[in-house]
């Protein structure tokens, strides 16, 4: 088959999956809240006439990541140094990496040779956790054909496709999933410079190749924005640490037309 050809071997699959359309709960928190408020107290009849009570499963440890018990013996597990894990026989995705958040992983050779099993996984998923991470661990020579079929998964199921091209990677994301659990988007996103003179910092650096420490010696050097502009180029060699080639580079850009014909 093509390699651009869509493969919809699997489509019937997918359109029994339930697209999430409202907010999901993780089924730990749930069944351990129903387990412990519904579920009636049994007691087993031993040969003295004693009761004794079945132990009940035990709470998830938070500061954990949780795994599934399936998951044994996985070489991403040995990658995970910074965060204890927690083996579980109780949950379903692979691992759980928050509150509300949670993995599935898979080989892209896995899929290859089960194209069904990530809709089957999905299916027991159901509309649980809020975010649900699919996992890709690129083993595969050649990968795209197999990646536009696990994209058309994730564009219906709403998921979030992470790559990873070794097991190590892979193990690195699942940690690091675990280690921004608390942290606020705003702790990611790019941070803008507030006075003028960062500003004009950033502004040069972004002509390549001045760097930060060239930038702050030129502006050092010519006092205000006006003065660097109107220097020539041969001025613009002398600056310590600049020399002709990003003297050359600066001096085109700073006299380039802002609009072309």
């Amino acid at each position: 088959m093509d390699n651009d050809e869509v493969d919809d071997s699997f489509d019937d699959l997918l359109a029994k999956i339930e697209i999430p359309t409202v907010p999901k709960v993780p089924k730990i928190e749930k069944s351990q809240s129903s387990s412990n408020i519904n579920a009636p107290s049994t007691s087993t009849t031993t040969t003295n006439g004693a009761t004794s009570v079945p132990p009940s499963k035990t709470a998830p440890n938070t500061h954990c990541i949780l795994v599934n018990s399936k998951q044994r013996g996985n070489p991403v597990l040995k990658s995970i140094v910074n965060v204890p894990i927690e083996f579980r026989d109780d949950i379903i995705p692979d691992y759980v990496v928050g509150r509300t958040s949670c993995i599935l992983f898979i080989s892209l050779k896995y899929h290859t040779l089960n194209p069904d099993y990530i809709c089957q996984r999905l299916k027991e998923l159901g509309k649980q956790y809020e975010l649900r991470v699919l996992l890709v661990q690129i083993d595969a020579p050649e990968p795209h054909s197999a990646l536009k079929n696990l994209t058309r998964i994730t564009l219906l199921t709403d998921l979030t496709l992470m790559l990873a091209w070794s097991a190590e990677e892979a193990g690195k994301i699942i940690e690091t999933y675990k280690q921004f659990e608390k942290r606020s988007p705003e702790w990611i996103m790019e941070r803008v410079e507030s006075s003028p003179h960062q500003k004009l910092v950033a502004a040069l650096t972004s002509i390549k190749p001045v760097n930060k420490t060239d930038a702050v010696t030129l502006l050092q050097n010519f006092g205000k924005l006006e003065n660097l502009i109107n220097a020539s180029e041969e001025r613009l060699s002398l600056v310590v640490g600049l020399g002709p080639r990003k003297a050359s580079k600066l001096y085109k850009t700073l006299h380039e037309p802002f609009l072309t014909k």
